[in-house]
């Protein structure tokens, strides 16, 4: 969390059952870890069967709202939902105009026409003025037959036209555009199903796309206004959109996950806002995701693949010393590796994981430091002295390594030395799968590659992950800083280690 906490002002209309509008934005601001304000567009009277009845305050009165919150209270996004009609929206044009003379806050608009129930929200001779408000906003995030109606175009019945629908309006409305896959199921573009897409899209494509799991529940009411709610309040905490849509959707899935532990109504229900913090789970943050963490070693990982050591083992033209070299300080960083595993071994709390980490330090030792072993000594039977663990010294650059993996191990928290140690894991097997490409019977290294391309390799890296995964997001805070920091420096510390030379 930063310092400060953002303040978030939601713009909308009420549910008096409180699974959307104003009721559902609150919730999901305090979920994401903002402080929710709100200044209300409508009355409605509805529940999760649907609306029976809309009442609307007079456009000045909306007006006399959000000047009295932002005379004395600090926005630092604005969520903007239902606007029923034309002099309300003209009211939150002429206040947001106002507001963002300078940087102003972030503005997400949620351009509510339609409730998941079916009802229509807005009348007909809103629907220009309402892409006038386009004028004002950061990111806008319609379902697909919203982005028809302010395109005046027919709802797109693939991803692939949900792309193209949301490019072009960010393109006439220079904004970002949050396409939203949920409308497409019982389509059969692979967006269907299984499989829930989401794509942040600007005027020159698509931004970042995620998949995930369409969740088997019939309570999702409210799901537009709380994702917009999230995006407003994650980007005022980190910052960054693509950043915010990565843990916006992880939360909103869970929350729909836990929609049915709720017992709200006989239509559809709400998604559980809450739900993770009454379990004790953290609010939304993009550093417990390791998703996140493989996309900010992108750059790094390009770098490794640009490595003399890895494209001339690649291609089979790695000299027998160089390889050699790098055997022999494998075998002196292995040795101490096996004993950080050990320590995680100790440290873990199940039965399950003190195992993992266990058998991963013997197999460290009896199979990996082996085969380096079995090979050096080839290499000293030919009457070559290459440099081994008994021999010449470690690198300058294998010392590194170790002493930071040691003091990892030194700090005696069980979640930093699983960071510490996963790009052994995970780079190890990135890199493997791409040279198990190049691999050939013929290949002088094939034994060698293919130690690190094998299934049980690729099962032992999931299991790493998985278990860093479930402890970045239990971690508090401090501690997922000490993590991340863990292991974006390994990954450093491995790409130095692939690069060095022998003497």
């Amino acid at each position: 969390m930063p310092e400060t906490t953002p303040n978030i002002l939601s713009i909308a209309g009420s549910d008096p059952s409180g699974g959307a509008g104003i009721q559902a934005d609150l919730k999901s601001i305090a979920a994401c870890g903002g402080y929710g304000m709100a200044a209300l567009t409508a009355l409605t009277a509805q529940n999760t069967h649907g609306v029976t009845g809309v009442h609307l305050p007079p456009a000045d009165f909306v007006t006399a709202q959000l000047d009295a919150v932002a005379a004395d209270v600090r926005v630092d996004a604005v969520k903007i939902g239902m606007l029923a009609n034309v002099e309300t929206i003209e009211a939150v044009g002429a206040w947001l105009a106002a507001q963002r003379t300078g940087s102003g806050p972030a503005v997400v608009l949620d351009p509510v026409m339609v409730a998941t129930s079916g009802d229509r929200l807005t009348d007909d001779d809103a629907v220009a003025a309402l892409r006038y408000l386009l004028s004002h906003a950061d990111l806008v995030t319609p379902n697909l037959p919203e982005l028809a109606v302010l395109l005046d175009t027919e709802p797109a019945a693939t991803w692939a036209d949900a792309l193209e629908q949301a490019q072009r309006l960010a393109t006439q409305a220079d904004l970002l555009v949050l396409a939203k896959g949920g409308h497409l199921a019982g389509h059969d573009d692979g967006a269907a199903g299984g499989r829930c897409p989401d794509a942040l899209v600007g005027p020159d494509g698509v931004v970042l796309e995620l998949d995930d799991e369409r969740v088997a529940t019939t309570n999702t009411h409210g799901t537009g206004c709380s994702l917009s709610s999230a995006m407003a309040t994650l980007y005022a905490r980190f910052g960054d959109w693509p950043t915010a849509l990565r843990a916006a959707k992880g939360w909103l899935t869970q929350a729909l996950r836990d929609a049915d532990s709720l017992d709200v109504g006989t239509g559809h229900g709400p998604v559980n806002h809450l739900g993770q913090l009454w379990d004790g789970r953290s609010v939304p943050d993009p550093r417990a995701d390791l998703a996140h963490w493989w996309e900010l070693i992108g750059d790094l990982r390009a770098r490794i693949d640009g490595v003399w050591f890895v494209k001339e083992l690649a291609d089979g033209s790695l000299a027998r010393a160089d390889f050699e070299h790098y055997l022999a300080q494998d075998s002196i960083y292995l040795r101490t590796y096996s004993k950080v595993l050990s320590k995680a071994a100790q440290l873990a709390p199940t039965l399950a994981e003190q195992q993992f980490w266990a058998k991963s330090a013997s197999e460290c030792l009896e199979m990996e430091l082996g085969l380096h072993e079995a090979r050096l000594a080839e290499a000293e039977a030919r009457g070559e002295t290459p440099a081994g663990p008994d021999g010449a010294p470690a690198s300058p650059e294998t010392r590194s390594y170790l002493n930071h993996l040691l003091s990892a191990a030194a700090v005696g928290s069980y979640p930093v030395v699983a960071a510490a140690v996963l790009p052994c894991y995970w780079l190890y097997q990135d890199i493997g799968t791409r040279l198990a490409a190049a691999n050939r019977p013929d290949h002088p290294y094939a034994d060698w590659l293919g130690l690190y391309s094998s299934p049980e390799f690729d099962a032992a890296t999931r299991q790493a992950i998985d278990i860093t995964q479930r402890l970045a997001r239990q971690a508090p805070p401090a501690e997922r800083e000490a993590m991340l920091d863990a292991y974006l420096e390994s990954s450093r510390q491995e790409m130095d280690f692939f690069a060095q030379r022998r003497p």
